[in-house]
């Protein structure tokens, strides 16, 4: 894929990135109304009343998961993650590697962390320079030589650049909402009054319906978001260092172990060079997959060549 420039990028994902805090925000809102209307047995007057006494409560509740989120993304994806400080002293030959490159590009140099684990994989993250990130693990360090680990941080830097992990942390954010929602539903129909009481039954189903339906579109928005940027990320890490070999060859080492065994929620392991799940994934994940086929991006690395 032929890199289309920097800023021609940076503004497609700002694009994006106000599409999602609109498509979203929107999707809940229909959801809630369908699920008032159903709930009302199709009475569109009372579903219009039920909804605008609702509206106030679901947009504060919105407003207040999407604060804390943004706020507090960094903490939660180290937590998620495992990941810890790289230390400098012990880390020279990485800390040269991403300096040199900032040097290069005359960015800010992102905050450095290592996940304790012996497989290959990598990913940035935050949402400004303040934020800003790239978190190793310790196996990715430990086997690529300085090309192919220049190659990856590369691809981590053009992420930050082009805006890709701001606009990744905004659909993980709104996802979640859509996954705790349709969670709830599913524990109030095994929990709730689905056997009690008739119409308690009939709503929860409802809930877990509408939810249910959703957060697949919710899914499918992030899946035609998520994979060019990685494509793109590719191409953007090849004119960057010259090398594009260097990566093609991560890339395969990366292929043959991306698995972290710490990594166990699905939104956060879009953010990783490659799904640091691989090793689970069915047909079915497959059809949600955030990344291209790791071949695939290899072969195109190599046209540069």
């Amino acid at each position: 894929m032929q890199y289309i420039g920097l800023q021609k990028q940076i503004n497609k994902n700002n694009r994006y990135s106000l599409l999602l805090l609109i498509a979203f925000p929107a999707l809940l809102l229909i959801m809630f109304y369908v699920f008032f209307f159903f709930a009302q047995k199709q009475d569109t007057e009372a579903t219009n009343l039920q909804f605008q006494q609702a509206l106030p409560f679901v947009l504060i509740g919105v407003a207040t998961w999407f604060f804390i989120a943004w706020m507090g993304h960094s903490s939660f994806i180290r937590r998620a993650t495992g990941s810890k400080p790289l230390e400098r002293m012990e880390n020279k030959r990485v800390y040269n590697l991403v300096e040199n490159l900032c040097i290069q590009l005359g960015m800010t140099m992102p905050a450095l962390y290592v996940i304790e684990d012996d497989s290959l994989n990598a990913f940035a993250s935050g949402i400004n320079a303040k934020t800003f990130s790239i978190s190793f693990s310790k196996g990715i360090l430990q086997k690529l030589d300085d090309e192919e680990l220049e190659g990856v941080i590369a691809h981590e830097l053009t992420h930050i650049r082009n805006k890709d992990t701001r606009l990744l942390i905004v659909s993980i954010i709104f996802v979640g909402i859509f996954s705790f929602l349709a969670e709830m539903a599913l524990r109030s129909l095994r929990f709730g009054t689905g056997g009690k009481k008739k119409d308690g039954g009939y709503i929860i189903l409802i809930a877990i319906a509408v939810t249910a339906v959703c957060y697949f579109i919710s899914l499918f928005l992030r899946f035609g978001i998520s994979r060019s940027r990685e494509y793109l990320a590719d191409a953007g890490a090849a004119e960057m260092t010259k090398k594009p070999y260097a990566l093609a060859n991560a890339l395969r080492k990366v292929d043959g172990d991306p698995l972290i065994e710490a990594v166990k929620r699905g939104d956060v392991a879009q953010l990783f060079i490659e799904n640091p799940q691989s090793a689970k994934k069915s047909f079915f994940s497959g059809l949600f997959s955030t990344h291209p086929p790791i071949k695939k991006r290899i072969e195109l690395l190599e046209q540069f060549v």
